[in-house]
């Protein structure tokens, strides 16, 4: 049975108005531009968007762990992805208005006192706290009450829609024994090592042949000759100058990290009472019990008592004492949070400082950087303007910081300014008629890109290529002999010849399955192992070497376990969740169609202006 998720959808939308900024500040739009869409009789209000646009921003920065701008995330449609959230979202909330299903105050008010963000220090739902983290939104208590009115309605609509949905047996069943069956193989890898002969020196019309028969590995891809200009910080701090007394404050403000005072590596043993810790005491001191074996009589693992490195505050009323300790031992009882407890001192680190002119140099660089970067920021608008009065690149670079170059670009190429994932993301999309993009590069510099020309893919010319054609053309022939070598072994071997006799260096994996990889072996050996039947032999070419796989067991998916079991029952529920999920979502991708829907996008353009600001 597909889960119930009551109002998820709702805690979903107040945990995203409340939370889900966090890093990236939030937009309040006021004046005409309220809202960026209309579905039937529902709105879908500016904040609404810039919310959920931001969100999917940060997302997709947790996910790929670098950060995006609001460019950049428009190129890869997060705009659209959020805006067609909230479509859906509004065709359903204009659906439960239509058929007329309401939610009282009683069940909004459980809804919003069940959200964890709006409780106090006391766990209660808490009144100051809630109307606190709705006006840093920009809310006001009403709308947001009324914001999740619509929501539980239309979460109602839905849950009855995907009530019910469950998993077949037989579908469950499948896919658990095809994902869980495992192999037993037995293989051998075969080089050129392992020819009697091996191939010779190809000729020019060997080179030639092979050239012209595999123009795919030798064809230059579409590249586009692309001028820009650029300014990196790297090309101007080192001319800036920062004075002292703001290195010296960056210092002061960063004191923790040069000057570290001296620390312990500390345990820590807890104990209910004075009398229990003395007694444990007592035993260590006369040796009958180790401290160890102490812990662990107390059923207790030593990463349970871990404290890391501490210092002498850290450990309050007991860091006097544990820090008088020159070398490592047992000391206590003293007081913890915990109660009288005893302390093992592992080791010593030594305090450490790093004077104001030691870092002077790193923060010297770092501030010149820092700089930079705001200067070439201030910068941005100016090259617009300039390129919106017809400017190019080359002309940029001569009233401007910025220098002009030209490159050869294509998906091989990563010099220079290629090196830059942005740069390559914007190279690729632009084509001659593109109007010349300012592109902000991933270390806080900027560059405007201009395509002049654009090459179709080309057989690169032998000469150009000879080396890797002459590479190439002899891993071939000696992949052909490795072959034929390994189809006389597969013929021996079915006429009742063993394996092992033919001095292979041979491998055996066992209860292999779908999702592994065995190091050694090429893509093609794993998925094709779970194509084989128990004792088939098959030759697997790769890169001009040759696997030869023995395929020993075929294991059938354990059934009658109690993992096997919560498996089943696991992805059962995970599968009728998704399918509920896709009922829901067809079902309004089929009310949006019959419902009267539309766009301001002068709002939407808006919205992106103020939050690229």
């Amino acid at each position: 049975m597909a889960k119930k998720k009551g109002a998820n959808a709702t805690i979903a939308i107040i945990i995203l108005l409340v939370m889900g900024l966090a890093g990236l500040g939030a937009a309040n739009f006021g004046g005409t531009l309220n809202n960026v869409a209309t579905v039937g009789d529902a709105e879908i209000d500016a904040n609404d968007y810039a919310r959920a646009f931001q969100s999917q921003m940060r997302a997709y920065q947790d996910r790929f762990q670098q950060p995006i701008t609001a460019q950049q995330a428009r190129a890869v449609g997060l705009d659209q992805l959020a805006l067609a959230q909230l479509v859906q979202r509004a065709v359903l909330e204009n659906e439960a208005a239509k058929v007329g299903i309401s939610v009282g105050d009683e069940n909004v008010s459980r809804e919003i006192t069940s959200v964890s963000a709006f409780r106090g220090a006391s766990g209660e739902f808490n009144r100051q706290a809630y109307e606190f983290a709705l006006r840093e939104q920009g809310l006001s208590t009403g709308e947001f009450e009324a914001r999740v009115r619509r929501d539980v309605a239309s979460g109602l609509l839905t849950q009855a829609l995907q009530r019910g949905v469950e998993t077949p047996d037989v579908f469950t069943d499948t896919l658990y024994n095809y994902a869980r069956e495992t192999r037993d193989v037995t293989w051998a890898r075969l080089t050129a090592d392992d020819l009697e002969e091996i191939a010779g020196t190809p000729t020019e019309s060997d080179l030639q042949a092979h050239h012209q028969a595999n123009p795919d590995a030798f064809t230059r891809p579409e590249t586009k000759k692309i001028n820009y200009a650029w300014l990196t910080p790297e090309m101007i701090a080192k001319d800036l100058e920062i004075d002292d007394e703001q290195l010296r404050t960056l210092y002061n403000d960063r004191i923790d990290q040069f000057v570290t005072p001296e620390r312990r590596l500390v345990e820590r043993l807890a104990f209910a009472n004075d009398a229990d810790a003395t007694a444990a005491m007592t035993r260590l001191e006369s040796g009958e019990i180790s401290f160890d074996d102490l812990v662990a009589e107390r059923g207790l693992l030593l990463e349970d008592l871990d404290l890391g490195d501490v210092s002498e505050s850290e450990l309050a009323g007991a860091g006097s004492a544990v820090f008088a300790l020159e070398a490592p031992g047992v000391i206590g009882p003293l007081p913890s949070d915990f109660g009288p407890a005893l302390f093992r001192m592992n080791g010593v680190l030594a305090a450490q400082e790093t004077s104001f002119e030691e870092a002077k140099p790193e923060l010297q660089e770092e501030a010149a950087t820092d700089r930079a970067r705001r200067i070439i920021f201030d910068l941005a608008p100016q090259l617009e303007d300039m390129l919106a009065g017809g400017a190019d690149p080359a002309l940029l670079a001569e009233r401007t910081d910025l220098r002009h170059d030209t490159i050869d670009w294509n998906t091989e190429v990563f010099d220079g300014i290629a090196a830059y994932a942005s740069f390559r993301r914007s190279a690729a999309t632009l084509s001659a008629e593109s109007f010349p993009e300012v592109v902000e590069l991933d270390d806080g510099g900027i560059a405007v890109l201009k395509v002049e020309d654009v090459m179709e893919p080309a057989l690169r010319p032998l000469d150009e290529v000879r080396e890797q054609v002459a590479a190439a053309w002899t891993r071939n022939e000696n992949g052909k002999l490795l072959a034929q070598r390994a189809d006389e072994i597969v013929q021996q071997i079915q006429n009742g010849r063993d394996m092992a006799a033919f001095q292979l260096d041979l491998h055996s994996n066992r209860d292999l399955n779908r999702e592994g990889f065995v190091e050694g072996t090429p893509p093609s050996f794993h998925s094709g192992i779970f194509e084989m039947e128990a004792n088939e032999l098959r030759v697997i070419e790769a890169d001009g070497d040759v696997w030869l796989v023995r395929l020993d067991t075929v294991n059938a998916a354990p059934e009658d376990t109690a993992e096997a079991q919560l498996v089943k029952l696991q992805f059962s529920l995970n599968v009728a969740e998704q399918l509920a999920a896709g009922i829901g979502a067809a079902y309004a991708r089929a009310l949006l169609a019959e419902t009267p829907a539309s766009i301001n996008q002068q709002a939407l353009n808006a919205v992106h202006t103020q939050i690229h600001q």
